[in-house]
This record gives C-alpha cells, sequence and structure tokens, in this order.
C-alpha cells in the first residue's frame, strides 16, 4: 500500500508565491532579500496554521541560493529548528549560542528558526539577549510564536516584527479547490465554504479537515456530506427556524430546537448559529455590506431572499435576545429551558420590532363594537377614515352598515369638552413633602384599607392618655421588628404626653433625634390616628439640652449609682484598696 502523506504536508508551500493569504509579508521578504536589507533577527507572528514555519524555512532556502544549485536544494545543513516549548532552558540557550559560532559550511547563512518561542523561561531569555543582538555575520534568528505578548520587551525590541493574519474564508476556499481539482475531486462550492469557516482562519487546519471529509464521501464532495461528518448545523436548519419565527410559529420552532439536540448538537452552539444567521440578515440589508457575507453564491442568494422578509429593528430585536441568550447560558441552571424561552420571545416579535400586545393600553374590545356617539367618534379619530361610511363589525352579526357619518357632525362633536372618565381604585403617589398633599394621603390610606370614610367629617373620639401610650410603645415595638432601631430608639427615649387640641408632646435629646422622628412621622401618626380613630392628630417635638446632658455620665456618676443600687460595692472596693 502506497504510503499516505497529510494534505498539509503534501502541499506545503516551497516558494513565496505558493503561500496563501500573507501577500504583503512574503512581498516584503522578496524585496529585502534582493536588496540585500534583511534583519538578522526576525519574529513571525500570528494565529497556528497561518504559515510562519513555512515562510521561515522557504526564507532560509531562498538567501542561499545563488543560482548554483537546484531548485530541489533544501539547504537542511544551513538550517536549524528549535521546538522552544521542550528545549525552554538556559543550557539549551547555551547550546544554541556555541553553535552559533561555527560558520556555514555550505551557502552562506546559517539561520535558526526557534518555533514557540515564547515557551522559553525568563533567564533563557536573558541568556539570548546578547547573541540576538550582535549575532555573526553570517547567522540569522527567525523566531516563531502565536502568543506575542508572552514575550519580554527587550527581545521584541531586537527584532523585525511580521504579524501574520488570518486566511480568509475566501482564499481558504480557492485554495482546497485547487487542492480538489489536483486529486480530482467534485467538490460543491457550499462544502469547501464550510470547512473554510470551521478552520477559523488556519489553513493546517481547513486541510487537516478537507482530508477527513474526503476520506468519508470519496471522491464527491457534497454539503450534506461535510455536514454530516464535520457535525455542524447547516443553513437550511436556520433558515427553517427563522422561517418558523417569522410566522410565530411557537410549536414547529421548540421541535425543531428538540431535533437539533437530538442530533447531538448543544444548545449553546445552536443559539450561537442563531444569532451569526440573523447578523448575517442584517448585512444583507444593505447593498454596501453584503461583501461582508462570508457564505457561497447559493447560500448567499437564500440569505437575500429571507432578509427581504425581514426588517432591520425586527433583526436588531433578535440579535438582542440571542446575544443575551448567549451570555446567560454557561450561568442558567436549566439551560434547555433558556433556549426555548429564547425561541418562544423571538416568535412573539412582530415585524416592526414590537413584542405582540406591547402596548401600555389594551383598548377593550367593547370599544370597536359601540354604536354609541362617543365611542364611535373615538374609533373614528383612531381609525383615521378616509370616507364619510364607516363599517362596525358587530359580535352578533356578521357585518351591519351604520349609518353615514357626516364630517360636519364629527367635527361638531369633537369641539364639545371630552367627558371625564372616573377611575376607580386607583393607586396614585402622592408627594409626602408637600403640606397640601396631607389630606389626599389620608384619603389614599383610607382607600386601600378599604374604609368607607366621609371626606369632610374625619372622626376624631376622645381617648385616655395612658391609651395613647399603649399603642405608642406597640408602634416602637413593631418598627424595632422591622429593623428600625434608630427610629425606635428615638421614639423610646421619652414618654409621649397629651396636650390640648390632642396634640402629643414629646421631648428628644438633640436636634438629630428631632429630624429622625419629623423624616418619619406620617406612618406614626398614621398608625396612632386609625387606632385611637382621631384624625385631629398633631405631634409636637420639643428639644430638651438638659436631658442630653442626663445621658452623659463620668465614671464617677456611674459608680455612684451603682453605690446607690448595692452599698457593698462601696465595701468591696476599700476592702481591696480601689480606685478609678
Amino acid at each position: 500500500m502506497e504510503h499516505f502523506i497529510v494534505s498539509a504536508r503534501k502541499y506545503r508551500p516551497k516558494t513565496f508565491k505558493d503561500v496563501v493569504g500573507q501577500q504583503a509579508i512574503t512581498n516584503t521578504l522578496k524585496n529585502a532579500i534582493e536588496h540585500n536589507h534583511l534583519a538578522q533577527a526576525l519574529l513571525f507572528c500570528g494565529p497556528r496554521g497561518v504559515g510562519k514555519t513555512t515562510c521561515a524555512r522557504i526564507l532560509a532556502k531562498m538567501i542561499n541560493q545563488d543560482g548554483s544549485q537546484s531548485e530541489d536544494e533544501d539547504f537542511a545543513f544551513n538550517i536549524f529548528e528549535l521546538d522552544a516549548a521542550s528545549n525552554n532552558s538556559v543550557d539549551d540557550i547555551r547550546n544554541l549560542i556555541d553553535q552559533v559560532r561555527i560558520p556555514p559550511q555550505v551557502g552562506k547563512y546559517k539561520v535558526y528558526i526557534i518555533d514557540e518561542v515564547h515557551m522559553l523561561s525568563q533567564a533563557a531569555f536573558n541568556a539570548f539577549l546578547k547573541t540576538l543582538e550582535e549575532p555573526p555575520k553570517h547567522a540569522i534568528f527567525i523566531l516563531a510564536t502565536t502568543e506575542k505578548h508572552k514575550i519580554i520587551p527587550t527581545i521584541l525590541s531586537r527584532c523585525q516584527i511580521f504579524d501574520f493574519k488570518r486566511i480568509t474564508v475566501t482564499d481558504a476556499k480557492e485554495y482546497l479547490r485547487y487542492i480538489a481539482e489536483n486529486q480530482g475531486i467534485q467538490a460543491e462550492d457550499d462544502a469547501l465554504h464550510i470547512i473554510a469557516q470551521k478552520a477559523d482562519g488556519a489553513m493546517r487546519d481547513a486541510l487537516s479537515i478537507f482530508d477527513r471529509v474526503v476520506s468519508f464521501s470519496g471522491t464527491t464532495l457534497t454539503r450534506q456530506a461535510v455536514t454530516e461528518n464535520l457535525n455542524v448545523l447547516d443553513y437550511d436548519t436556520y433558515f427553517k427556524v427563522t422561517d418558523y419565527i417569522l410566522s410565530n410559529n411557537i410549536p414547529e420552532l421548540l421541535i425543531q430546537f428538540n431535533e437539533s439536540l437530538s442530533h447531538g448538537f448543544d444548545g449553546h452552539h445552536f443559539i450561537a448559529g442563531l444569532a451569526s444567521h440573523f447578523r448575517d440578515l442584517m448585512v444583507c440589508k444593505n447593498q454596501a455590506t453584503i461583501e461582508l457575507l462570508e457564505v457561497g453564491e447559493e447560500a448567499k442568494q437564500k440569505y437575500l431572499e429571507q432578509s427581504q422578509k425581514t426588517s432591520i429593528p425586527f433583526l436588531m430585536q433578535c440579535i438582542k435576545l440571542t446575544n443575551e441568550c448567549d451570555l446567560n447560558y454557561k450561568t442558567s441552571k436549566n439551560q434547555r429551558l433558556l433556549v426555548e424561552l429564547c425561541l418562544m420571545e423571538l416568535a412573539s416579535i412582530n415585524f416592526d420590532g414590537e413584542k405582540k400586545n406591547g402596548k401600555r393600553f389594551i383598548i377593550p374590545a367593547t370599544y370597536f363594537h359601540s354604536t354609541e356617539p362617543e365611542v364611535l367618534e373615538k374609533r373614528l379619530d383612531h381609525e383615521k377614515p378616509s370616507a364619510t361610511t364607516t363599517q362596525v363589525t358587530s359580535s352578533d352579526e356578521t357585518t351591519s352598515n351604520v349609518s353615514e357619518v357626516s364630517t360636519a357632525t364629527v367635527t361638531e362633536k369633537a369641539t364639545k369638552p371630552a367627558p371625564k372618565i372616573k377611575l376607580k381604585n386607583l393607586d396614585k403617589k402622592v408627594s409626602g413633602l408637600s403640606l397640601s398633599s396631607i389630606k389626599a394621603k389620608k384619603e389614599h390610606e383610607l382607600k386601600k384599607q378599604d374604609v368607607v370614610v366621609d371626606e369632610e367629617n374625619l372622626p376624631s373620639d376622645p381617648f385616655e392618655e395612658s391609651t395613647l401610650q399603649e399603642y405608642w410603645k406597640k408602634y416602637v415595638l413593631k418598627i424595632d421588628k422591622e429593623g428600625k432601631k434608630l427610629l425606635a430608639s428615638s421614639l423610646s427615649s421619652d414618654i409621649p404626653k397629651l396636650k390640648e387640641d390632642f396634640t402629643i408632646s414629646i421631648e428628644l435629646p438633640n436636634d438629630t433625634m428631632k429630624k429622625e422622628v419629623e423624616r418619619d412621622q406620617y406612618p406614626l401618626m398614621t398608625y396612632l390616628k386609625k387606632k385611637l380613630n382621631n384624625y385631629d392628630l398633631k405631634l409636637h417635638i420639643v428639644v430638651n439640652e438638659v436631658a442630653a446632658k442626663q445621658y452623659a455620665f463620668t465614671p464617677q456618676e456611674k459608680y455612684q449609682k451603682l453605690v446607690e443600687k448595692n452599698p457593698h460595692v462601696e465595701t468591696l472596693r476599700k476592702s481591696f484598696d480601689l480606685d478609678f
């Protein structure tokens, strides 16, 4: 059996013109060689599989060619490759430095290619600095890495940096088509496109996937075979899902999602792909952005057709919902339900981007079935009729023609003041800072309690001072349990006294406590008025500085109070000869 060579090795570029997607870098290197302007330390950085090591080998071969060698000469004795991932110690770098001193036996230059250079240790980097800055004239260093940010700045400053970019989907697809033609494989455009997309900008990955799919499908490469082998969701799935969303068909939408799960696809993969699908539909809405759509020609036509059925607000809302679902997927406890809720929300969007029944006020059905003049006039204003005749559909009759309503009549009715609509049990908010709102607050609280009270003659039953003090203590205990410790302490600092005209008077030690009580006096007075059935109660707060001083006891005063309660404390102090 003939030995099989993978495409990534078999079709590795041998010249700069064969390198895919890196024209700017290859042109720069060719010009530098032709004009003898090549630096002795080069850094090739970029994603995996984009041609860094390949370009380093081509460069090492070209700088040693003088025209007398054959094209197959690879100058293997002049090229030294070091894998820094497994040779990252100081001793490895010292051995390399010792080899650098020896000039080449064949050719003009010795090229040292250090792959994954970011894996070198800090000490190895420091040992490499001097040689990298001033190498022998016959030595050229090419450092390759996928993580440039991990290389210390002193190394970066000594190198000429070349940033390799990702291979575009179009370039990767064209190169795959070239390889398929060489191997006699019939490949659909969409099939090659899916392989290029799956490679995510890495040509080596694209060739590996290509070999795998060819082994599965043989000499005919179809889109269905590629999607089945790579286990990716096909475009058709998302086109179906979007059609179900546009038709508000929630049952079929959930069934389609269940089928995707049954085929082994992850819910996160499904919702992320749906978000990308909506993004592609958005791109198709403008001719200037269609070029951002990286799909095959057949799929592009489908995107253009479906994008005509949608609006930009609708797509923006869809992208927002799917993106939120994507962000919350990993933290969700019930991930399937999260995706299903997102799909149901998507299917509940109208074409204008607003959700169904999204209006703040829903007009009752009787509004459109009444023939009363006022209601008819409102309906005519709402519907903006162009003729003088309006048809009203009744719930009992199929269709009935309403008599002609002249424009003059409507205008005459429009000049009349609109009837006041009385709304009952509205939980309206009332400002607590306005003095004029106290009466409204009383009415509001009474209505919330469903108590019918005469607004003009609020009750003012007499009561005893002891009853007042009893309810006062109950309120303090109530707010203390609610966690309002500071207010409870302020209210319990004095015993309330009943004055004339149902005025409650209390003395507080300072202005701070007074402000604390005044700020929360409304709930207190409401409680007392309800319990005592007297709505003429008023609260009067007095700040007594003398009372404040009574709270500040010196250590001697505290000791005297203790001796008054227990005289044996003084005996104990004298026995042990204690002092303050």
